[in-house]
């Protein structure tokens, strides 16, 4: 049996544009460093014991055309002056050895930290929700991260905006949580 649990993960973001929504699809790939592997969607669960690594060192650990499992946020439109954004949102339990939560957010008109904070937010809900404690999650204004008394360890998040600069003119935002086994 092939152990697929991920040791590593890292986050990237891009923007795309072109003149159909593949094409744009493509260059924000592209712009995320991400374009030259076989992406497979997967759900929101940040692994036990997994370790967040920069996007330039897990890219070092990978070689093209390689299967990887991400959690992908993905947003397009060709609709002039339309904003669109498309966030990954985590949090991560204190107590390493459970998994933590990745959140997927997609949206139009939403700012950058709009956007990113409702992803955050999610992620964060889900992990409170599991201990059964989601009325006691609060925002540590200081920390700028949300707490749940000792359970949670971080919550973070990243996020790609961007506006439709020509009406036909495609443009896609992504954001993504790339899993390394």
């Amino acid at each position: 049996m092939v152990d697929l649990v991920p040791k590593k993960l890292f986050f990237t973001r891009g923007v795309g544009r072109g003149h159909s929504m593949l094409m744009s699809f493509e260059e924000a790939l592209r712009d995320g460093g991400i374009a030259q592997f076989n992406l497979v969607s997967v759900s929101s669960i940040f692994p036990p014991h997994a370790e967040a690594i920069s996007r330039e060192e897990g890219l070092k650990l990978l070689n093209p055309g390689q299967i990887l499992f991400t959690v992908l946020a993905r947003n397009s439109s060709d609709e002039l002056n339309r904003m669109i954004s498309a966030a990954i949102g985590y949090a991560i339990p204190t107590d390493r050895s459970k998994w933590g939560y990745l959140s997927e957010h997609h949206s139009f008109g939403e700012t950058e930290h709009g956007a990113g904070f409702f992803a955050e937010k999610l992620a964060a809900e889900m992990l409170a929700s599991t201990t059964g404690m989601q009325n006691d999650l609060t925002w540590d204004q200081e920390k700028e991260e949300y707490v749940l008394k000792d359970k949670i360890l971080t919550t973070k998040n990243i996020c790609s905006t961007a506006v439709v600069m020509k009406g036909g003119e495609w443009t896609t935002v992504i954001s993504a949580a790339v899993l390394i086994v």
